[in-house]
């Protein structure tokens, strides 16, 4: 599924930051743009940003933003993989027991969905304030910009700000086998609830919100994790 990209769009962006419009860049290579301001760009650059952003989520952030946005949309973004490898001792898990939570891992064949959203100029700053806590301070990710591409079909490719938390994150768990990252999925809970409905609640928008992507790492987790609660009225409760 190969959407072009669109020129307008990508102007507008590059009008953005006044470094990125001299002429030597106008043919570099799909997605230049966004890694150059990736590069040049840390969390708390875009607080000065203007003119409306978008943001793209991947794990809790596609059922509870807890941000004012203008619209939301549905779509992916191409070169990374979701993946159950990050630490969370506060919102999902404790310093003895840190649960998992996803994040991105670079791989040009992969994509992955979620949901972008539309940011208003007005509450940019105190919308990226909250993020940039919750994101970054109190979960260890950083800032990238990546090309949005929408499930409308004829949609321009839209660039966005999203969140990814590296190896170089103190908090970084790294690989295991799905049955190990279930069970530890399986025991932990944080301030705002158990490691299983985060889990649960993100397999749930895949499976209804972007039938058209198998997610494969999600998917085997989720069995894996349900195989260790037999009770559904147990399993019911987590997502109340």
């Amino acid at each position: 599924m190969c959407l072009r990209l669109v020129l307008p769009a990508a102007c507008r962006f590059r009008q953005k930051l006044a470094f990125l419009r001299n002429s030597s860049e106008k043919n570099k290579p799909r997605g230049f743009l966004c890694e150059k301001l990736s590069s040049s760009m840390k969390a708390q650059d875009f607080l000065q940003w203007t003119g409306g952003l978008w943001v793209f989520g991947y794990g809790s952030l596609v059922w509870k933003p807890d941000f004012v946005y203008q619209r939301r949309k549905i779509g992916y973004i191409k070169g990374y993989k979701r993946r159950f490898w990050h630490g969370d001792d506060f919102y999902r898990g404790d310093k003895e027991n840190p649960g998992r939570v996803v994040t991105l891992v670079k791989d040009q064949e992969a994509c992955t969905w979620g949901m972008a959203y539309e940011v208003s100029d007005a509450q940019i700053k105190e919308v990226l304030q909250y993020l940039n806590m919750r994101e970054v301070t109190m979960g260890g990710y950083v800032t990238e910009m990546v090309e949005f591409f929408p499930q409308e079909k004829a949609k321009d490719i839209i660039p966005a700000l999203v969140y990814i938390a590296t190896s170089n994150s103190p908090a970084y768990l790294g690989p295991a086998l799905d049955q190990e990252i279930a069970n530890q999925i399986a025991v932990c809970r944080g301030k705002t609830g158990h490691n299983i409905e985060y889990l649960l609640r993100l397999a749930d928008f895949m499976r209804h919100c972007c039938p058209e992507a198998h997610d494969e790492h999600l998917f085997s987790i989720e069995a894996a994790a349900l195989n260790i609660y037999h009770n559904c009225a147990t399993l019911n409760s987590f997502l109340v």
